[in-house]
């Protein structure tokens, strides 16, 4: 009895959830498709944001926010979204045209071309966002040949061409147009020239990335725009966040400089790109037996947050690596994840990244000026992709190029002040994905998804007007919230995931402030070396739908990558999410429920019943025998009266 009792609640329980996943009809968030790349520059790491510091005090870090001088000019302040060595980037958004087309665009200060694919491009991969339609932006007009500019060979627009170092390539004409930096930027928008694709070829191709926002020097760089107009004063700076976390801020226009920010000078003559006077590298407080013109070579010593690693000439190279294998007492050195690469890892170290300090050695950089810069383990180890507690040097061989070259691993958790009016650097150590918190300001919306109809216009967030959080989310209008779908890849193996997938939706349903009983699992599958997983999260209980205030809630969560997940699952890669609305029900619908536990009630009352009834029966033939007429009867001796 106990066991089909057991059966008849597992039929429930089967019932309510085939009617709540078959009871909704889709409202689509056109949510973005992210690809996972196999080469380096996609290696899977944590990409969700850290919560604020509840214990920040504001007075010290709203100094960042004063203008430089008396007379400043404002700010655009600027949310950065995707992660370093998952992407191999940090994107911000940018609105074009009038009205404003949404762009996610790659922060390159190695680039001083800020471009976007042209809806005539035919040689463009297929991005986050559909292509800028110069047809639609009423305020877009063609940059045509002049002095100043490579002409087409029909000689009637101005045209650019860029190659990177990957060797993959960008062309296009150059257009005008109204360029906004978000809702809530002081920064007005701005005319500015930018590349509109005709041609992209190799990693910008297939990158998930729209474009590129150069912020490098020259003519063309957006930085040299906006100064040149009067609109900013000369400086910039980039916050990226650390190991485990992502994101960061961004700022065009000049901030006043923490007291105990570290500077070194930046040559403007010396190379077109952002250089720093680098002498020295200490290794657990020694110094590396290098001449220091050895940082001195070919450009000198660039920062370029377009790359992803840091590269050293061969004789620093060397030097670093084996100063730092001499401080590793207690680790393993392992193989790396990807058999194409010859990466240096170590094993044993665990999976907090604040402890690592004590299994690493401390790195310092030090400028012509005497000062010095300290990196922590995250400023030059990776995360190993496929070994548990297991990381890899971050600093690689330049080949035979004597430049150094130092990319966004080398300032992860660091404001850098890209200081261009005084030709210096400032670096200042501090949580990056906190820093947009206590900036206090709302910048442009995290990353929406591109319209399936390949329409980029939108309209339903003009960069001038502050959006809601319903249209922003794409909340249905008026109707009921009857399922949340969102897709995520998690950097675990999927045989090891299987284990424990259970702990994983119990932890999703704590993050999301939620039953566990309300998180399922639609599908799940392998991915190569990363795990995809399709959830849905119902209404709780006999509840019909889900209130618009815990949707947008789990929405932010999932989408801002606030959702801290433990060790063993690593990080999460939002793909996709959906909201579904109620249909409208009918009565069977309305009482579908209902009517299954009746039923249930009944039928387990009738097997009761029924039980009852042959255990009565069988005791009433036990006392009453049934015996024949003509059977046989024992005699029985009467007994005296």
């Amino acid at each position: 009895m106990a066991r089909l009792i057991q059966l008849t609640i597992l039929f429930i329980q089967f019932f309510y959830y085939y009617y709540i996943t078959t009871t909704t009809h889709g409202v689509s968030s056109n949510g973005t498709t992210f690809l996972l790349d196999s080469s380096r520059s996609a290696m899977i790491l944590p990409l969700f944001l850290s919560p604020p510091n509840p214990c920040t005090k504001f007075s010290s870090t709203r100094r960042l926010l004063q203008r430089s001088n008396a007379n400043a000019l404002p700010n655009a302040h600027m949310r950065l979204h995707d992660d370093l060595l998952i992407n191999g980037y940090y994107t911000t958004r940018l609105w074009i045209g009038t009205p404003p087309q949404r762009f996610a665009l790659i922060v390159d200060t190695g680039s001083s071309v800020t471009y976007v694919p042209c809806s005539s491009c035919e040689q463009c991969g297929r991005h986050q966002d559909p292509k800028f339609q110069p047809d639609l932006s009423s305020t877009y007009q063609s940059v045509k040949c002049n002095i100043d500019c490579n002409c087409d060979d029909e000689k009637q627009q101005c045209v650019y061409e860029r190659q990177y170092a990957e060797m993959s390539t960008s062309s296009g004409v150059l257009g005008e147009d109204i360029i906004s930096f978000g809702n809530l930027s002081a920064l007005a928008p701005q005319r500015a020239v930018f590349g509109c694709e005709n041609m992209e070829t190799g990693d910008l191709y297939s990158q998930h990335a729209d474009g590129i926002m150069g912020m490098g020097r020259g003519d063309l760089s957006i930085v040299d725009h906006l100064v040149d107009k009067g609109v900013i004063n000369d400086s910039f700076s980039l916050c990226y966040g650390g190991m485990g976390i992502g994101g960061g801020a961004m700022v065009l226009g000049g901030i006043s400089p923490p007291s105990n920010m570290v500077f070194s000078q930046s040559d403007p003559v010396r190379s077109p790109y952002y250089n720093i006077d680098l002498k020295e590298i200490h290794v657990a407080g020694k110094p590396l037996p290098l001449n220091p013109t050895v940082f001195d070579g070919k450009h000198g010593t660039i920062l370029d947050s377009g790359t992803t690693y840091a590269y050293l000439p061969e004789a620093a190279f060397v030097s670093f690596k084996d100063a730092i294998m001499k401080e590793l007492h207690s680790l393993k050195p392992i193989r790396g994840p990807d058999p194409n690469y010859n990466d240096i890892c170590f094993s044993g170290a665990g999976s907090d990244i604040s402890q690592l300090s004590s299994s690493f050695p401390a790195v310092e950089m030090v400028f012509g000026n005497g000062q010095k810069l300290l990196l922590s383990p995250e400023n030059y180890l990776f995360r190993h992709s496929k070994v548990h507690g297991a990381y890899c040097l971050g600093i690689f061989q330049n080949g035979k190029d004597p430049t150094t070259l130092l990319g966004g691993i080398v300032v992860r958790n660091t404001l850098v002040l890209y200081d261009r009016e005084n030709s210096k650097i400032g670096f200042w150590k501090t949580n990056c994905s906190e820093l947009w918190e206590r900036l206090n300001v709302d910048g442009a919306p995290p990353p929406a998804p591109s319209s399936s109809n390949g329409n980029n216009s939108n309209t339903e967030m003009p960069p001038s007007v502050a959006p809601s959080d319903q249209k922003h989310y794409g909340l249905p209008d008026e109707k009921k919230i009857g399922q949340i779908t969102f897709e995520m890849m998690l950097n675990v193996n999927y045989s090891d995931l299987k284990l424990h997938i259970s702990e994983l939706a119990e932890s999703i349903a704590q993050e999301l402030g939620i039953n566990s009983s309300q998180v399922y699992i639609l599908n799940s599958m392998e991915k190569g070396n990363a795990s995809y997983i399709e959830w849905a999260v119902v209404p709780s209980g006999s509840a019909d739908c889900i209130s618009n205030v815990t949707a947008l809630s789990i929405i932010a969560r999932v989408a801002e990558y606030h959702l801290h997940l433990p060790d063993t699952f690593g990080s999460y890669h939002l793909i996709n999410w959906e909201i579904k609305a109620s249909a409208k029900r009918t009565w069977w619908q309305q009482h579908f429920l209902l009517v299954v536990l009746a039923s249930a009630v009944t039928f387990i009352f009738g097997l009761l019943a029924l039980g009852i009834w042959f255990i009565w029966r069988h005791r009433q033939r036990a006392l009453n025998p049934y015996k024949p007429v003509d059977a046989v009867v024992t005699e029985q001796e009467l007994q005296p009266l």
